[in-house]
């Protein structure tokens, strides 16, 4: 597949997760809300039956969600567990400190939102192996010094502190 930004690197367990999610969707979670949808319509009057407005609703956020998991899974690239544990590779958790400054340092999941688990918090910072950054630290290892060019078109150094796998 040809790397691209409409790739969204995941990884395999992310993949089988959104493949899960996206079969039962397409099966079981239709026909959950057409049974919805049909229990609201009998109760009479559509034009002032909250049941049935809010079952069409549900139906049509649960219909764009398909679409986007199809088009995710579409262009998804899987990444491998990286070889050397020290290395980082789309999935890994990494810390970084700004110009080797120990008291300015960041961490980051390097992948794709997708990735992160249902217990984590939507406020985690993730980074795309496109992005600027992501494309600096990818391959690099703990301890390596790196620099990437910041949208404000600043060169920014940093430094590989940490690098670990995410679970």
């Amino acid at each position: 597949m040809a790397e691209d930004r409409q790739t969204i690197w995941l990884t395999q367990g992310a993949f089988d997760k959104l493949g899960q999610e996206l079969d039962f969707l397409k099966t079981e979670g239709r026909a959950q809300v057409t049974a919805k949808i049909a229990s609201a319509r009998s109760e009479g009057d559509l034009s002032e039956n909250g049941g049935y407005h809010a079952a069409r609703e549900e139906q049509g956020h649960m219909e764009s969600r398909i679409v986007q998991l199809e088009e995710m899974l579409r262009h998804a690239q899987v990444g491998d567990a990286p070889k050397n544990p020290d290395e980082v590779a789309v999935g890994t958790r990494v810390t970084i400190a700004y110009f080797g400054d120990p008291d300015d340092t960041d961490t980051f999941l390097l992948g794709s939102r997708e990735m992160l688990g249902a217990d984590e918090s939507l406020d985690s910072q993730v980074f795309s192996p496109q992005s600027p950054l992501g494309e600096a630290v990818l391959g690099a290892c703990k301890g390596d010094l790196v620099s990437y060019v910041a949208p404000n078109g600043k060169t920014i150094k940093v430094t590989i502190v940490a690098v670990e796998a995410h679970d």
